[in-house]
């Protein structure tokens, strides 16, 4: 490593890929820790070597088909710095912008981008009681009604503005319905609850009352639905992370209603104590939901994702899983998410 690759990451940008090798740069008299998706952030920081004066370098290798996310950390002052060689930047959900970028053997999901000769789904946005779980609490509603004339199944978002505003799923399911990837879909987006988020979403029966209470009759005016009564379980139910974890257990408590489940990076486990779910999966409840569930190489939650996709087999579930080189964040999810639905959703 030379002088010359830091003129490359100037023209190229941060880090320099050669193969399967990718090397970030930093130019100082000191050099800050790399934090990232492998290493557990700030839990894994990895030391920058000194490759000349005022340059210093870090080499990791990784797939040819990874996305990751990183940034510059001082341990001193055990604050983010910026990398002024990567202008890419993405919110993580909480309060920082990491970097990111694609190795070449992956490409962002182009379904994600709107196209004006595609037909769009109209988006309108909502209140809806919330009184189960927060008291005299009302809580945003987006719903989805995609540029069809016929009564339509419904897909329950958990995190709704997350999928709707960073994983652009309005977009993605219009151009699945236009190229006739999947069946025609309606979705509600329902917010999470903030700080509560962790209450509302870990196997909780208030969520599934104020879904079953206030979600369901307002999405039931406002869209035109298939009728569950005759169509049993034709309803689909989509969440990551904890919101992984409570469409699956929206699926195994209301199988009548929601018989689809797209469970991205889901959690199954906390503090050495399984969630309720898991116990409801080896009582063997509600088998005839079909599940699909996706998690990343890079994902803290992927021994525990490899641990209930065998569980969930064994105890006679349809189940699909699926995964990725990638990380515990909006963008794999949005970039993988086309698959559970072309497989919940297939046409008919």
């Amino acid at each position: 490593m030379n002088r010359n690759h830091l003129e490359l990451a100037r023209k190229l940008g941060n880090p320099i890929i050669e193969g399967n090798q990718v090397t970030f740069v930093w130019k100082g008299k000191s050099a800050p820790h790399l934090i990232d998706d492998i290493h557990g952030w700030e839990d894994g920081p990895q030391k920058m070597k000194r490759a000349a004066p005022g340059l210093w370098t870090l080499t990791l290798e990784l797939d040819p088909a990874a996305y990751l996310e990183y940034a510059f950390y001082d341990p001193r002052t055990k604050k983010r710095l910026k990398d002024p060689l990567n202008k890419n930047t993405v919110f993580n959900g909480i309060r920082h912008y990491n970097h990111f970028f694609y190795m070449p053997g992956v490409r962002p999901a182009s379904l994600a981008v709107k196209r004006r000769d595609v037909p769009h789904g109209r988006v309108t946005r909502h209140l809806v009681d919330t009184w189960m779980v927060e008291q005299d609490g009302r809580r945003e509603l987006y719903l989805y009604q995609p540029p069809v004339s016929g009564p339509v199944p419904l897909l329950l978002v958990y995190d709704g503005v997350d999928y709707l505003q960073r994983a652009l799923l309005n977009n993605i399911v219009d151009n699945l319905i236009h190229k006739k990837r999947i069946r025609p879909i309606a979705m509600a987006f329902l917010q999470n609850g903030g700080k509560h988020r962790g209450v509302e979403y870990a196997c909780s029966d208030a969520t599934l009352m104020t879904i079953e209470h206030s979600v369901l009759p307002l999405a039931g005016k406002k869209l035109n639905l298939l009728d569950v009564k005759t169509n049993r379980g034709a309803y689909g139910v989509l969440g990551a992370s904890w919101g992984g974890l409570m469409s699956l257990y929206t699926g195994l408590r209301m199988p009548e209603i929601f018989g689809r489940v797209i469970c991205q990076s889901g959690v199954f486990e906390s503090e050495g104590r399984d969630y309720a779910a898991v116990d409801l999966v080896r009582a063997k409840q509600a088998r005839e939901i079909k599940i699909w569930m996706d998690i990343g190489h890079y994902d803290w939650l992927l021994e525990d994702n490899r641990r209930m996709q065998p569980l969930l087999q064994e105890n006679g579930y349809d189940v699909t899983y699926r995964e990725f080189v990638g990380g515990h964040n909006f963008t794999c999810w949005r970039d993988e998410v086309w698959h559970g639905l072309e497989t919940m959703f297939p046409v008919k």
